[in-house]
């Protein structure tokens, strides 16, 4: 082996990868365009690019959106269900409530159910709420609903999910060795499996869409290994969960829903890491791709964690980091609206992409409207591997959106990127001015291919002091993956009023979990040596409906939890109450340490603002003088630790451009980020 990690990550338009090289702490990043129709194509075209020998890659770590993609695509499997009799028609019931996104819509269609209901049968059972069996499983109901699913509906993969099996899951374990007796080559996703937890409806839509991704996510995860494999690699193969840290190919495979969110994943790993390095309390990432903007909070260097959240309208238990996303990215298409500007979600993606790519794309998109304010060079985009057409894209502006509105192109442009910023300004605000946080308190760090182009724009606008523009950050997300730990969760529900006596059978309960935990890292090859559990308890005053997450390292006596629980609703919510605690789920985050790549610093060669070689310099858009100006372009190549830069100035690495404004400073830092100054 010869000491390589390669971290890749496949974007809506591009496939970045990053190599590693644990020798000499160098890196190296290719980006290939992304292949929809053949994900696996364009992470073989990406790693071709490095010119690598697979023989001497120690670790690959994967992110993918293929069975999110799945999802919104509706293209996963066909699915049946088998669920305790009565209980037929959860998924057309759901809960009633509205997406909040269409609250006001009169006209709002909720979109057809995954599964059909002539695919979900209910056989004759029942476990009652204490995990008591109420009904025995009927057998030969079982078969027959199995049959009938599989032969008559032609179903490829079931989802097996029973009432209150979160408390004791006997009848589910007996329906998939009927299933697997029958049908021995059936795709099975069973409910306590997937999400031990309560709320009928929620997870049954979990193990729904668990059910529903798992057969091509696991042909995705065998083709490409075997394709790994057949060009000589021989290392880890390891792919991102959506809480962050990683999990084998075959571990993936067994909880295919854990991968559905790994794409953002590892930009909010990479952005931890540096927070820890460089010793930044509250950080906001800004993840800008081809297709979407992901922002995520983090604090004292620990990132949100969630533990449901939707896809396509459904409720899904699993752990995600808590990021807001807008569809809105580099190939974000621009339209109007009953005379109104807008931009996104749909996007150029991929194929045709901007019109500007040259490949057949017709609607105006953010990369378009960049290049008519001089943001772009269209001789260097992706280091000249993809020259951009500059009239064609002026002529779609013109078409779509200049004529139409009958204003100015340049102002057309201008306006474009002001609606990016007030969407983007919305996603930022709630996750901190909604949880009562000073956005100006943190710091932006930007990255994917266009966040060093919107970021600074988003600190002027916002008045935000400080932003980050980290090394390579078009593939920051790959390069955070090689930052992740092996990494499981594991959950239960136990609702209990909290008191002293209760609190031993709690500490068992955790026990329970982290020995779970413990196997699952053990089979992938963690020592005990490298294990670290992590214990949460979800609490909430009784009679609440949501619930607030208390770290734990041991089981403390009542009066320390009852303090630490009032002291986080209080920070929360701003009060607290004498109402009693009540439990609601336990969960364990087992972690398995892996040696990661560490920063080098670099010494300080030059001071000031003397640069030597200034590429260029060309007339762009200010934001803050509402004009274009001359900007001193610069290659980021050039860059030393210590470097000054005032603004206006264009700092192009090929692969992303950064902007400084009028009233913005840039400096080097010895790890070779920018760090911009914005004037507030």
């Amino acid at each position: 082996m010869g000491g390589y990690s390669l971290g890749i990550d496949i974007g809506g338009t591009f496939v970045d990868a990053i190599l590693f090289d644990g020798e000499t702490g160098e890196t190296r990043l290719e980006k290939s365009p992304t292949i929809p129709q053949s994900t696996s194509s364009g992470v073989l075209n990406a790693i071709d690019k490095l010119g690598i020998d697979l023989g001497d890659v120690d670790t690959i770590v994967h992110g993918t959106t293929l069975g999110l993609n799945a999802i919104i695509e509706r293209r996963g499997a066909r699915v049946g269900i088998i669920t305790t009799r009565g209980f037929r028609d959860i998924l057309e019931l759901g809960r009633g409530d509205l997406p909040a996104a269409h609250m006001y819509d009169m006209h709002y269609q909720r979109p057809e159910p995954l599964v059909q209901r002539r695919c979900i049968a209910g056989v004759p059972e029942r476990i009652d709420v204490n995990g008591e069996i109420d009904t025995v499983l009927d057998k030969d109901a079982v078969m027959e609903a199995v049959n009938l699913l599989v032969h008559t509906q032609e179903v490829s993969s079931l989802a097996i999910c029973c009432l209150h099996s979160y408390k004791n899951p006997e009848h589910e374990q007996q329906i998939a060795e009927i299933a697997r007796g029958l049908i021995p080559d059936i795709w099975l996703s069973v409910s306590n499996q997937v999400v031990r937890e309560h709320r009928e409806y929620e997870r049954t839509c979990t193990t729904v869409l668990d059910a529903y991704i798992r057969p091509i996510f696991e042909k995705y995860i065998d083709d490409l290994f075997s394709e790994l494999k057949r060009k000589g690699f021989a290392g880890k193969f390891l792919v991102m969960r959506s809480s962050g840290g990683a999990m084998t190919a075959d571990a993936a495979k067994q909880r295919p829903l854990d991968s559905v969110l790994s794409g953002p994943a590892g930009g909010i790993i990479g952005a931890s890491y540096l927070a820890e390095q460089l010793q930044l309390r509250q950080l906001l990432t800004m993840d800008f791709g081809g297709t979407s903007l992901d922002t995520c909070v983090i604090e004292k260097a620990e990132p949100g964690v969630i533990h449901e959240t939707r896809l396509q309208d459904m409720p899904v238990l699993i752990p995600t980091f808590d990021i807001r996303c807008i569809g809105a990215g580099g190939g974000s298409i621009a339209w109007l609206e009953e005379g109104m500007l807008r931009l996104g979600p749909h996007s150029a993606g991929a194929e045709p992409g901007p019109i500007a790519y040259g490949r057949g794309g017709t609607q105006p998109t953010l990369t378009d409207a960049a290049l008519m304010l001089g943001y772009i060079d269209p001789d260097n985009f992706l280091k000249g591997e993809l020259p951009l057409y500059v009239a064609e894209a002026r002529k779609g502006l013109e078409t779509e959106i200049v004529l139409p509105m009958r204003a100015d192109l340049l102002e057309t442009a201008a306006g474009i990127f002001s609606v990016l910023i007030a969407q983007t300004e919305g996603a930022v605000r709630e996750i901190t001015v909604e949880q009562g946080k000073d956005p100006k308190d943190f710091t932006i760090l930007a990255f994917g291919g266009a966040g060093p182009l919107v970021a600074p724009l988003l600190a002027l606008e916002m008045g935000i002091p400080s932003t980050i523009i980290p090394r390579v950050p078009a593939v920051f997300s790959a390069w955070g993956m090689l930052m992740a730990d092996l990494a499981t969760d594991v959950s239960q529900t136990f609702v209990v009023e909290i008191e002293e006596a209760v609190l031993p059978q709690v500490d068992d309960l955790f026990m329970s979990l982290e020995k779970k935990a413990t196997l699952t890292l053990s089979q992938q090859g963690v020592g005990p040596e490298d294990q670290v559990m992590v214990r949460n308890l979800e609490m909430r005053y009784l009679g609440q409906e949501h619930t607030l997450k208390i770290q734990v390292e041991s089981m403390p006596a009542y009066e320390i939890l009852r303090s630490l629980f009032d002291s986080a609703h209080e920070y929360r919510y701003g009060h607290r109450t004498e109402q009693p605690l009540e439990l609601v789920n336990l969960r364990v985050a087992g972690l398995g340490r892996m040696t990661k790549p560490e920063l080098k610093k670099h010494p300080v060669t030059s001071t000031g603002d003397n640069i030597e070689n200034i590429n260029d310099r060309r007339s762009a858009y200010c934001f803050n003088d509402k004009k274009m100006k001359e900007f001193q372009v610069i290659d980021r190549d050039l860059l030393n630790p210590g470097n000054n830069i005032t603004g206006p100035a264009i700092i192009d690495e090929g692969t992303s451009t950064t902007v400084i404004y009028t009233s913005q400073t840039c400096l080097v830092d010895d790890y070779g980020h920018l760090l911009i100054n914005t004037s507030v």
